[in-house]
């Protein structure tokens, strides 16, 4: 479980086929000692399981597989050496929930449509799959590349975030632009609901 609050940002500095897996070395900032193996991180969105952690000089990495539904479903099919990469470790006990409840099942793809900068902030124009635009309401929450945001107008399939400065900062999202694709989750809550409501 995550709260969408970004607490680093990684860099893929490996990637290896081995079969229908594959091993991506991650170089972060957290304390190696602090990664236990088989903890979870959430990776640009998708929860993956650290498989191999180990410090070297300054810098300490994380090794984690992609299997195919994760390739499939994520940008991670897309992740090379030098990608840079948003991450958050589990919520534990007692965190401060600063963004939403997220899990880090990645729904879909969703394609930037337009991006638009002002005074320091940007607007992006999504356009989320058919099947999951139903799960997204002006005013509620939504989750891009692991970042837990607001979403301000809907139309259609396609939906509005505004990201401030401090955002474009310290998260993948600033280098993000039209036609790139963000690791779509939708609500828990707005999944929830409207199973309930299909079954009432």
């Amino acid at each position: 479980m995550f709260t969408g609050i970004i607490t680093d940002m990684g860099e893929v500095v490996s990637v290896e086929e081995r079969g229908a897996l594959r091993r991506l070395r991650i170089a972060c900032s957290y304390p190696a000692e602090s990664i236990a193996l088989g903890a979870s991180i959430a990776c640009s969105g998708p929860c993956l399981t650290v498989v191999a952690a180990a410090g070297e000089g300054e810098r300490t990495y994380f090794e984690i597989d992609a299997a195919a539904e994760t390739l499939a479903r994520t940008t991670a099919a897309q992740w090379r050496v030098g990608t840079k990469i948003n991450l958050e470790r589990a919520l534990k006990i007692g965190d401060e929930l600063g963004g939403h409840i997220v899990t880090g099942h990645v729904d879909g793809m969703a394609k930037i449509v337009s991006r638009d900068d002002f005074d320091g902030m940007a607007r992006f124009m999504i356009e989320a799959p058919h099947e999951l635009a139903r799960f997204i309401a002006p005013k509620g929450s939504v989750t891009l590349d692991g970042v837990s945001l607001t979403v301000n107008e809907v139309e259609g399939d396609r939906f509005s975030v505004l990201i401030i400065p401090h955002t474009l900062a310290v998260t993948t999202i600033g280098a993000r632009k039209a036609a790139d694709f963000f690791n779509l989750e939708v609500d828990l809550m707005a999944r929830y609901a409207a199973r309930l409501t299909q079954a009432g």
